[in-house]
């Protein structure tokens, strides 16, 4: 039994699977703030521009049927709204990550003073010979 809980407790607790629990709650809290996204603002302009917020009230009869294609164009701008978001955030967390080695490469290029002086030293080691 205890070594089933110590196997449990290196599982539990190794990297990849607090990064994933970690992952999770932030994409749930992702998801929250995109959707309040959609239905308060998106949505809100779609109504102003085309009458209605949402398209789920638009159906076709086919027979005894009822096609929902209202529900399904919803859908698909709430999808698109979700992409172009994630997009954007993919896009700037790149660009923060790429000014970061831009400013870290020109850290490592300015040289030491110790890089300097030794090469004071060897400059002067080469001049007396």
């Amino acid at each position: 039994m205890k070594k089933l809980l110590d196997d449990f407790k290196k599982f539990a607790l190794q990297g990849d699977v607090l990064d994933l629990a970690v992952g999770i709650v932030i994409g749930t809290a992702f998801k929250t703030v995109i959707d309040v996204f959609v239905n308060a603002i998106v949505n809100p302009l779609i109504g102003a521009i085309g009458g209605k917020p949402s398209f789920d009230a638009l159906t076709v009869e086919v027979g005894k049927g009822v096609v929902l294609y209202g529900t399904f164009l919803t859908a698909v701008i709430n999808f698109l709204t979700v992409a172009a978001a994630l997009f954007v955030a993919v896009q700037a967390v790149n660009r923060l990550r790429r000014i970061r080695k831009a400013e870290e490469e020109a850290v490592e290029s300015v040289p030491s003073d110790e890089v300097v002086l030794l090469a004071e030293i060897r400059d002067l080691l080469r001049s007396r010979t």
